[in-house]
């Protein structure tokens, strides 16, 4: 299925704002509820719109803290980076997981309370994955820009 030009504000317009009504959403992209109601059934079908979520205030939260973790694996085999894959899904503070193509063989995006915590959760967690031959930490000292909504 190809997108239309009302599917697209559909789906910018749920990005921006996830818990709208059906009557919001039709008003905002101009179609008749029923109408607007059918798109998103059929997007969520077609697999565009995989879920629904809130999004939480990680400092609210206490884990205001975020660091980029560089992993370097001692060997690319398929079963040392499923072990691995397995492992690191298992961890909670980990929010993001990413096979890269570069110097590092993954990246990990991990929250915490400060410093001290990312210690615990690396002694506990990270420093016990299976595979690692290397890793780097870095600490974000502030988030310039961050969203969630994809281009349409």
């Amino acid at each position: 299925m190809s997108l239309d030009t009302t599917d697209r504000r559909i789906l910018a317009a749920l990005q921006k704002r996830g818990r709208m009504s059906n009557a919001e959403l039709s008003d905002a992209v101009h179609l008749s509820p029923s109408a607007c109601h059918r798109r998103v059934q059929r997007l969520e079908a077609d697999g565009y719109i995989s879920g629904y979520v809130a999004l939480l205030n990680a400092r609210k939260l206490g884990v205001p803290t975020t660091v980029f973790v560089e992993i370097t694996l001692q060997a690319q085999a398929d079963e040392v980076l499923d072990a691995f894959e397995k492992a690191v899904a298992r961890i909670p503070d980990v929010l993001e997981c990413h096979l890269m193509a570069g110097t590092a063989d993954y990246i990990l995006k991990v929250v915490a309370e400060d410093t001290e915590d990312f210690a615990r959760i690396h002694r506990q967690h990270l420093a016990r994955l299976p595979g690692v031959a290397q890793m780097q930490s870095s600490f974000a000292l502030r988030t310039v820009f961050k969203t969630t909504a994809l281009p349409v």
